[in-house]
C-alpha cells in the first residue's frame, strides 16, 4: 500500500522494472500540458508548463490582449478584422 500522499492524483505511476526482474511502481508528478492557440492550434511560446500554481499572475501568461489564450498572429489578424470593421 503507497503512503497517504502517494495516493492523489497528481502523482503518475510509472513502472520501473529492477536488475533483479522485479517491477516495482515509482511515483512522479504529472506534467502539464502545452497551452495552444485558440484559433490555429499552434504551441503558445511565452506560457510555462510546469507548477503554474508557484508562480504569481504575471509570470502565468503575457500581459498582452488574449495572452496566454491566443498566438500573436492570430492576435494581429483579430485585430485588424476588428479595426476594418469599425470604420
Amino acid at each position: 500500500m503507497p503512503k497517504p500522499f502517494l495516493r492523489s492524483n497528481s502523482f503518475r505511476k510509472i513502472k520501473v522494472r529492477l536488475p533483479s526482474g522485479k517491477t516495482i511502481v515509482h511515483y512522479e508528478r504529472k506534467r502539464n500540458g502545452v497551452a495552444h492557440c485558440a484559433i490555429c492550434h499552434k504551441p503558445l511560446r511565452a506560457v510555462p508548463t510546469n507548477r503554474v500554481n508557484k508562480y504569481s499572475r504575471k509570470e502565468k501568461r503575457p500581459e498582452r490582449q488574449y495572452g496566454g489564450y491566443l498566438c500573436h498572429k492570430c492576435l494581429e489578424e483579430l485585430i485588424k478584422l476588428s479595426m476594418r470593421g469599425t470604420s
